[in-house]
């Protein structure tokens, strides 16, 4: 879609509405996957669409068409429900022209690709023969453009590819599965490192070890440290959260909650998430969300910004063509001084928390978690001997940060969207069954 067609709905908009932003977005995922050590699937799916939301005497109307050669409904069906909508609290952005130059990156082709797999599935077969083994390639490539009546023009594309390794072993009723993932912009993935990564997770748990419940000293791996407590901080520092006074962080501004070795930051121009600005067409920035233990800010799109009083900061982001919500462009966490095999020597008796099943059953929005383990392992004095099953940690990030042992010192990228190092709590609620 050309800028000329953001501009002819605009002008066909204009009649009914104060005020208009377009959106359009085109995207392409090639997947390239391997299911039981076995080639599956080579299939490309696409999406190109545009939404487009309208203020209408005072209120917001909203629709999404993947149909572009009927732009008149589209604009009609936007300003239908404005009729029905609730009022717009806030104005489109405005006086913004960005646009980035596309990538010369040209990912490897697809005969490439298999050949990689079928390569990461002898080396794991190697190691042992008795693994079932999934990868996973997606070839993802996106073009975002935003245009509104307040002079924005605003167009950024991304290319993306993600590799992950999986495998499942079963022994028995023991059924074991580990992975390893990366994902990397204009580039290819470090294949080496996936592989090390997964046998190293098999090699640990080549011994089962026991764990009584109790309080134990507990470390997270970044993978874990991103799914849990990275997860818990970016649902309470949501704007949206805070506006609606559901989030604990509420009335916490400027008030010191965690140990001053914590910081939090959003840095939107690192990472394969990387953008100069969101889904709305306002240009990001760094945020220190926590910085030292203090509560800083919290990231909002347009709507929330609005109604907390908070500046624009860039962070309304749509799934497909949705509307915006508050979203991360990455979430950052400062890094300590020690290393992981460091805290791990320090550990008298305790846990390693790798891999985890889902979100948990636990209180997001007070900050609490209680989470299941897909892969743990028990420490005995400073050594790693053996992987436990049947095993829960719980906590909360409020307690956890008040016993925080250290961070470790080299941060992680986990996806696109998390850069975090390992993290060792002095003392976790820890069941075993």
């Amino acid at each position: 879609m050309s800028a000329s067609t953001l501009e002819q709905i605009l002008k066909l908009a204009a009649p009914h509405a104060e005020a208009a932003e377009v959106y359009y977005l085109s995207s392409q995922d090639t997947p390239i996957e391997f299911e039981n050590n076995r080639l599956k699937s080579l299939q490309t799916k696409a999406l190109q669409g545009v939404a487009l939301r309208v203020i209408c005497q005072g209120r917001l109307g909203f629709a999404s068409s993947t149909d572009l050669t009927r732009l008149d409904d589209l604009v009609a069906a936007a300003v239908q429900t404005a009729e029905i909508s609730d009022p717009a609290e806030f104005e489109f952005a405005s006086n913004v022209q960005l646009t980035l130059p596309k990538s010369e990156f040209t990912p490897p082709p697809t005969p490439d690709l298999v050949t990689v797999g079928e390569h990461l599935i002898e080396q794991v077969q190697a190691y042992n023969p008795d693994i079932l083994v999934d990868v996973a390639f997606h070839i993802r490539s996106g073009t975002v453009k935003i245009a509104t009546n307040r002079n924005v023009y605003a167009e950024r594309s991304s290319q993306v590819i993600s590799t992950s390794l999986s495998g499942n072993l079963v022994k028995g009723e023991d059924f074991l599965q580990a992975y390893s993932y990366e994902v990397v912009r204009d580039g290819v993935p470090d294949y080496s490192h996936i592989l090390q990564s997964l046998l190293q997770k098999y090699q640990r748990a080549e011994k089962l070890a026991t764990i009584k419940s109790g309080t134990f000293p507990v470390l997270f791996t970044p993978r874990a440290a991103a799914s849990t407590i990275g997860r818990l901080f970016k649902t309470i520092l949501s704007g949206q959260a805070v506006v609606q006074k559901s989030s604990p962080l509420a009335d916490k501004r400027g008030e010191l909650l965690f140990d001053p070795r914590l910081t939090i930051y959003e840095d939107p121009s690192i990472g394969a998430s990387a953008c100069v600005f969101d889904d709305e067409g306002t240009p990001t920035s760094r945020k220190e969300l926590i910085a030292q233990g203090v509560v800083q800010e919290f990231y909002c799109d347009r709507h929330w910004a609005s109604r907390g009083g908070y500046p624009f900061r860039g962070n309304g982001f749509r799934g497909g063509l949705s509307r915006p919500s508050p979203n991360l462009v990455n979430l950052c966490m400062m890094p300590g001084k020690t290393s992981m095999e460091e805290l791990i020597a320090g550990m008298d008796e305790g846990l390693i928390v790798d891999q985890v099943l889902g979100a948990g059953q636990s209180n997001q929005l007070a900050g609490e978690f209680s989470v299941n383990l897909d892969l743990g392992y028990k420490v005995e004095k400073g050594e790693i001997v053996g992987r436990v099953k049947n095993t829960m940690v719980a906590g909360s990030i409020f307690e956890g940060f008040q016993h925080l042992v250290d961070l470790g010192n080299q941060p992680e990228w986990i996806g696109g969207g998390s850069y975090l190092p390992c993290l060792l709590f002095e003392g976790l609620g820890v069941a075993a069954r």
